[in-house]
């Protein structure tokens, strides 16, 4: 039998969740766990480590009753499920930016230190629920560069696919956050009928992705933007070269916020992480990024370039290195709507294989209904 104890447990306990069977394989969380007929925890993240205690390879089913919780959950188990009541009702939310997120990862790194959610296992479902990074991105792109109180390195991830992730599926969610909303760090995963909003880089990493049927928005900037120049990018891929797939957007509507400019925002551009090699630390040059847009709705904001160049870490430590999109692996196919017509810049590069050939790279990873 599976029951929650109630509010006199809770209250010894601290406050703390009671799992009230070793056994279970569907916990809920909620701020209110005193009506729960399941295993229950006010947090996901205590859920995710009552979880982690069971060391069977069957699915746990976590399920997030409506609410905003506010905290920085870790996926480390494989195989766990996490249900929301509708993204529009459950949401997990936290407002970590990478100036000050080193400590949150395990090398110091800021940027997947700031993530709202991390996901660093396989065989992991999310669906129904919206995760968020609430760093006031706005507040401090508004700042001058001379002003000291502006945060140099204003990354801020509200979904990270870390290292060890693989074979994740995500769908009817949304995922928001304005730089570096997802970060896919790790091995496969799908996203569909869901929401992907931010705008530097939004989408970036080095890992397998593929969304479909979702819509991909840009939000605005509060920084003033030269004429000409480049509002945001939807995508950084940084694909390995031994890597045949990257960042696949596929049958999903390219929409913007309010205060989006016309013909501003790039389709994607080309990251090479700095590493650091033997004869010094500089851009990857072996990071050739893959991003591929197919039979996509592209709205005005799109650049009649599609495409944009990145700089690099350069050998003497300057960031002066140019990488140029016709050296990278991008290509778009199918476009409708008033962003997709595209002027010539030199793009030789074309992706010949078919959806269904590239699928078969994510076979096995079934989507929530």
């Amino acid at each position: 039998m599976k029951f929650c104890l109630g509010v006199l447990a809770a209250a010894l306990l601290g406050g703390a969740p009671v799992l009230a069977s070793a056994a279970a394989d569907t916990y809920a969380v909620a701020h209110d766990c005193t009506r729960s007929a399941l295993p229950c925890y006010t947090s996901l993240q205590l859920a995710l480590d009552a979880a982690e205690r069971d060391h069977s390879d069957r699915w746990i089913e976590i399920r997030v009753m409506p609410g905003d919780y506010e905290e920085k959950p870790v996926i480390r188990r494989n195989r766990v499920k996490i249900v929301g009541a509708g993204r529009s009702v459950s949401r997990i939310h936290f407002g970590a930016v990478a100036q000050t997120s080193g400590r949150y990862h395990r090398a110091n790194w800021g940027t997947p230190g700031s993530a709202t959610l991390t996901i660093n296992a396989a065989k992991v479902s999310i669906s129904g629920i919206t995760i968020e990074n609430t760093f006031d991105y706005l507040a401090n792109d508004a700042l001058a560069a001379s002003d000291a109180g502006k945060i140099a390195n204003p990354q801020a991830v509200a979904l990270l696919l870390d290292v060890a992730s693989d074979s994740v599926a995500i769908a009817d969610a949304a995922i928001l956050g304005y730089q570096d909303t997802l970060f896919t760090n790790g091995g496969r995963a799908r996203i569909a009928r869901s929401l992907i909003a931010g705008n530097i880089d939004f989408i970036f990493g080095n890992g397998l992705l593929l969304i479909e049927n979702s819509e991909i928005r840009t939000r605005k900037r509060a920084a003033e933007i030269a004429p000409g120049d480049f509002h945001s990018f939807v995508a950084a891929p940084s694909t390995p070269l031994s890597q045949s797939t990257g960042l696949v957007i596929y049958r999903s509507r390219l929409t913007r916020e309010a205060g989006v400019p016309d013909a501003s925002v790039a389709l994607a551009r080309p990251w090479h992480p700095t590493k650091r090699f033997a004869d010094g630390r500089y851009a990857d040059p072996e990071a050739v990024g893959h991003a591929l847009f197919v039979d996509c709705h592209m709205d005005a904001h799109i650049h009649p370039d599609h495409w944009a160049p990145m700089n690099g870490t350069s050998r003497d430590g300057t960031m002066s290195t140019v990488f140029r999109p016709q050296d990278a692996r991008f290509a778009e196919r199918g476009s409708t709507g008033p962003g997709a017509a595209s002027k010539p810049i030199g793009m030789t590069w074309s992706d010949a294989r078919s959806l269904q050939d590239i699928r078969q790279e994510f076979a096995g990873i079934a989507l929530g209904h």
